[in-house]
């Protein structure tokens, strides 16, 4: 039976970059607790001609080249991404615009008009989302096929100057052909699903009136010192749409809808929320893995130590070896050798232990937090990290957070 799966991937980052003992002593941070503590290095930061697009399509040019591919054979690209450059057409769109200007002498004008394109986005799966579509597409197609497909990752992380979330920016892009018979991995047809509907990170749209954004912008440049002529603000106000004056109307709606590609977040409950996404989407796949016999518990190795290597997303490099204390706990409770994990930091907090109440919920919350720390001192965990995870986390203590790309980038 035929497989599918990675066959190549192809990586671009932007050559700007500001390295973090920088970054912390332009801002007064503690370099130690970014390097020490969460694992950055450094944060990539595209070039005034870099976005989305660029980032996308240079990786897909290294694709088709390395690959001697011809563009009619590639039947799709569809993109991950949270930076979109367009509202309702596909950024993808702008990808094989630039595609077919760079090989139109080659293979023609119109050499990608046989190409399906779009754009997926949720979070930072969006990618994970067109990869696993794709599959599904080359797969149908059987092998006689031969299906090509591109998966394209491509973001550019970032976040309100001096928030919190600073210091994890980055962006970067990539490409990952999908096809029959892979090179470099197989991927079968087994997937662990959890899906919250939560907001501890969203970027909203918002309506605002077009008078208060005229008054804050005037306030905020008398605050930088400017000084405005005679009743100049007022002239201005006059001005808008609901001023009498129509004729010398110089904005033409009363209300504005604004959208920035900062985004709000609560980074503790986005913690909770990661390690607990984890852990559920680990729990569908192992029952999964049990139900269609890939995996049988009582004579089979412990599942997660079947993996060579562990690639999660990263909104910072250390994230990934501070959340899977969950599904590493999860994996072996019921073994002997947690008994003895157990006997050195004790039994695990439960949610029964609580009451159930919004403040009970919040103290077992904070338990399970501690005790997830717990697990990551013992032994048995850093060896773990030490052989399954530490690889894969290098590219983004160096590049920072790329969202879409905070898996692929990093493995």
């Amino acid at each position: 039976m035929s497989v599918v799966g990675i066959d190549d991937i192809a990586l671009h980052f932007p050559r700007l970059y500001f390295a973090m003992q920088d970054f912390a002593e332009f801002r007064g941070a503690d370099y130690g607790k970014l390097s020490k503590g969460l694992g950055l290095e450094a944060m990539a930061i595209p070039d005034v001609h870099e976005d989305t697009a660029t980032m996308g399509a240079n990786a897909v040019s290294r694709l088709i080249d390395r690959n001697s591919l011809d563009p009619s054979s590639i039947g799709r690209i569809y993109l991950g991404t949270e930076s979109a450059l367009d509202g309702a057409k596909p950024t993808a769109t702008y990808i094989m615009d630039m595609l077919e200007q760079r090989y139109s002498e080659k293979f023609g004008v119109n050499s990608f008009r046989n190409c399906d394109v779009v754009d997926m986005t949720f979070a930072c799966i969006g990618a994970v989302d067109a990869m696993h579509n794709t599959l599904d597409w080359v797969a149908r197609g059987g092998q006689e096929r031969n299906r090509i497909g591109i998966v394209v990752f491509a973001d550019n992380a970032k976040y309100d100057l001096g928030s919190s979330g600073e210091y994890t920016q980055g962006a970067g892009g990539g490409a990952i052909l999908i096809r029959h018979n892979p090179r470099l991995l197989a991927i079968p047809d087994i997937w662990g699903v959890s899906t919250m509907p939560v907001h501890d990170f969203f970027k909203p749209r918002r309506e605002v009136e077009t008078r208060t954004v005229v008054e804050n912008v005037l306030e905020l440049a008398e605050e930088s010192g400017a000084r405005f002529t005679s009743n100049l603000a007022e002239k201005i106000l006059k001005l808008l749409p609901r001023s009498k004056k129509k004729n010398q109307t110089i904005f033409e709606n009363e209300k504005i809808m604004i959208h920035k590609d900062t985004p709000v977040f609560d980074g503790q409950f986005s913690n909770r929320c990661y390690s607990e996404s984890v852990k559920q989407a680990f729990i569908d796949f192992r029952r999964k893995a049990i139900e269609e016999g890939r995996y049988n518990p009582e004579d089979d190795e412990i599942l997660t130590n079947q993996w060579s290597r562990i690639i999660v997303h990263l909104p910072y490099a250390f994230q990934g070896k501070r959340m899977f204390p969950d599904v590493f706990r999860h994996d072996r409770r019921n073994l002997p050798m947690w008994e003895g994990i157990v006997e050195e930091i004790g039994p695990e907090p439960l949610p029964s232990e609580f009451p159930d109440t919004p403040d009970g919920i919040e103290e077992f919350e904070t338990a399970n937090d501690s005790y997830r720390r717990l697990i990551s001192k013992t032994p048995e965990f850093k060896t773990f990290v030490e052989q399954r995870i530490e690889k894969t986390q290098r590219a983004s203590s160096l590049i920072g957070n790329q969202y879409t790309g905070s898996i692929f980038g990093q493995g």
